[in-house]
């Protein structure tokens, strides 16, 4: 999450923000203890309405939940809570893309990507749902040659896809937060390939890729899989998805923070937010929906109706995946620059009562998805 400082009357804003997530990541246990207890509420469950312009035929049903650890480590099958039961067996095989590095993930820092993953749906009405997608990273330009501090990974077969972003506040001691969430990246993607075969859990899997990575840093982590015919995510921080139906937004994960442009986050010192604090989100969809994951160098840039607009005319050319994740991606890079349009980054500024115009500059990762059978 790297910061933009080009505007002089801004900079004390800015340098308060970086100090105050490196305290955060840095602090006593009291410090952590406060901010860990945010996240150890009760399982809590709220249906979600959906708008749409354009009304879609099938009503969306949208659940999220906050985790408690405690009631986790007693529940044998995570799914009875999630309301997912009888998804079908997945197929484990992986593709990463982006930055992550680990022996069985791609180190090829290329600009983008496109796979396409299918799941089939146990029931008897044999409903095959697919997810062609696509990736499109572009790391703010002052790092563009470390290549960033964002993180992605497509998984074939096993539809899924991950984003990380590191938190660039820790660059001012010499740490590169990118290689934390490569490296978070990485152990999700193999954690994700220990699962049994119809009992996929994303908590766990964060769980286990947290305790796993050892590079210095902290990062926020967001993971979608598509499961018979709901999305199934984990969301922890300011990363996120949102799901695109008949050219409208029709659902959008929301951030957590603990404070305007202070996001959740896992971190190295094991003081911060645990995985046990993620929202965890069931989704359904239908044939012709979009989907996008991103880090917030893309939703502190454009607001909702930015990206179902990019898609919306995405989809009447007939454009890929992976062209509809660039032009959102460049669009998302224009709008950072601009410092004359509001954006939701500044939207937040103000009403956070900081003097602040224009977008964010920053790595900005955007993996698109169309849903299809």
């Amino acid at each position: 999450m790297a910061i933009c400082g080009s505007r002089t009357h801004i900079g004390h804003f800015v340098g308060n923000l970086t100090a105050m997530r490196l305290h955060y990541s840095s602090s006593a246990k009291s410090s952590a203890v406060f901010y860990n207890k945010r996240g150890f509420q009760n399982v809590c469950k709220a249906n979600i309405s959906l708008r749409s312009k354009k009304r879609p035929n099938n009503l969306m049903f949208s659940q999220y939940f906050t985790t408690d650890a405690a009631r986790r480590r007693s529940d044998l099958n995570p799914h009875k809570r999630f309301g997912l039961e009888g998804f079908p067996n997945l197929s484990l095989e992986c593709f990463s893309s982006g930055t992550a590095s680990a022996s069985n993930v791609s180190s090829d820092n290329s600009k983008d990507t496109e796979q396409v993953v299918d799941v089939v749906d146990s029931s008897e009405a044999k409903i095959h749902l697919k997810l062609n997608s696509g990736s499109f990273y572009l790391p703010h330009p002052a790092k563009a040659k470390t290549g960033g501090e964002d993180a992605h990974f497509i998984c074939t077969l096993t539809p899924a896809i991950g984003v990380a972003d590191g938190v660039g506040g820790w660059a001012d001691l010499g740490i590169d937060a990118g290689l934390y969430a490569r490296e978070l990246m990485s152990h999700s993607l193999n954690a994700l390939q220990e699962e049994p075969k119809g009992s996929v859990d994303l908590i766990r899997v964060l769980e286990k890729a947290y305790v796993r990575t050892k590079a210095k840093g902290s990062c926020t982590a967001c993971i979608v899989a598509l499961i018979d015919e709901g999305l199934y995510a984990v969301n922890l921080g300011d990363s996120g998805f949102i799901l695109v139906r008949n050219g409208c937004a029709a659902f959008k994960s929301p951030a957590q923070q603990h404070g305007f442009n202070f996001p959740y986050q896992l971190d190295c010192n094991k003081a911060g937010d645990s995985p046990s604090s993620a929202m965890v989100f069931k989704v359904t969809v239908e044939r012709g929906d979009v989907l996008i994951v991103g880090t917030d160098g893309l939703f502190d840039n454009l607001y909702d109706e930015d990206i179902s607009g990019v898609v919306l005319q995405a989809m009447e050319a007939g454009l890929g995946p992976r062209v509809t994740a660039q032009r959102i991606a460049e669009l998302a890079q224009q709008r950072a620059m601009d410092h004359t349009k509001s954006s939701p980054f500044s939207d937040g500024a103000r009403e956070a009562g900081f003097d602040y115009h224009g977008g964010k500059l920053d790595d900005i990762t955007v993996v698109v998805s169309y849903i299809t059978e």
